[in-house]
Formats: structure tokens, C-alpha cells, sequence
């Protein structure tokens, strides 16, 4: 997997990155559009703003149990990181995503309008820029200037690819 050295601790290796890889997978389609997925967990209502997360961030599965996210950041990060392993292999296979490269699972390919994709870019910015003034910092502290710097070299990466 090309972003498995971005993968891990800070992006991917969340409660809210599982919940993501949950909400992919519960799709059930090979193709999920980044405004699907915005829509589908409330990230829409964010204003493309994710200091701050907003109440009630989650899903219902379709075995009917209710998923909630708590940093909408989190979420951000781990996608702009899919975006950017679908721009380099087309894909992305949710068994890696869980950490289980052995399982062969379920490809999947996340696609994002030039719009989307250059808003990603400026909310990783933003994030990189003043990474404290964002909710997750009361979470995991100082280690989020740690964060911020993995998220500036994926932002970089990201930079490259034109729609």
C-alpha cells in the first residue's frame, strides 16, 4: 500500500479511522465519491471547517447500529490519505486499511471533484498551519505538531496530482 508510511499512528490508526474504514466498507460499491461519504457522516455540515467538529458525526449501518465520529480532522486526514493512495494505485484494498495486508478484501476507489480535492488540500493547510487551535489537540496534546508535519508531507504528495 503506497500511503502505508503515512498510515499508522496519527492517520488510519484512530477509533474515528476505523469508524471511516467501517462507513466504506458498508457502502458496498467499488466507487464512493468524497461527497457521498461527506454526506453520509455528516461531514457536510462541517462548512469544510473541521476545527471544531459538529455534534452528532456518525452513521447508522446497515445492520442498524449507530457509529459516531469525534474529530472531524481525523476523518479528513484519513481521507485525503485514501484520495491519495486511489491517485497512485486506483484503489484502495479495506483489508490493508485495517491493518490486515494478507486479507485480500473488497478493492474500492474514492473519487473527488477538482473542487473537493483542492478543499481537501486547504483544510490540510489549515491544519499544518495552527494544528492546536483544532478540538483534537485536547485529545492527544503536544503530539499533534507531530501530526501536523505527516500531514504536511501527505499534503505535499497530494499537491502533485491535478484532476
Amino acid at each position: 500500500m503506497y500511503i502505508s508510511k503515512y498510515w499508522g499512528d496519527f492517520i488510519g490508526g484512530s477509533d474515528d479511522s476505523l469508524s471511516l474504514i467501517e462507513f466504506l466498507e458498508d457502502l458496498n460499491k467499488e466507487e464512493i465519491t468524497l461527497k457521498e461519504i461527506f454526506t453520509g457522516i455528516g461531514l457536510d455540515r462541517q462548512n469544510m471547517d473541521f476545527r471544531q467538529t459538529v455534534e452528532n458525526l456518525g452513521f447508522t449501518n446497515s445492520i442498524g447500529l449507530e457509529i459516531e465520529f469525534h474529530f472531524a480532522i481525523d476523518i479528513v486526514t484519513d481521507l485525503a490519505a485514501i484520495l491519495l493512495e486511489c491517485k497512485n494505485n486506483g484503489h484502495v484494498n479495506i483489508g490493508e486499511l485495517y491493518g490486515n495486508e494478507d486479507e485480500q478484501n473488497r478493492c474500492i476507489r474514492v473519487v473527488a471533484t477538482e473542487e473537493e480535492y483542492t478543499a481537501i488540500k486547504v483544510a490540510l493547510e489549515d491544519f499544518v498551519k495552527d494544528p492546536k487551535s483544532y478540538d483534537l489537540y485536547e485529545m492527544i496534546g503536544d503530539d499533534i505538531i507531530e501530526m501536523a508535519e505527516i500531514v504536511k508531507e501527505l499534503r505535499q504528495e497530494l499537491l502533485q496530482y491535478e484532476l
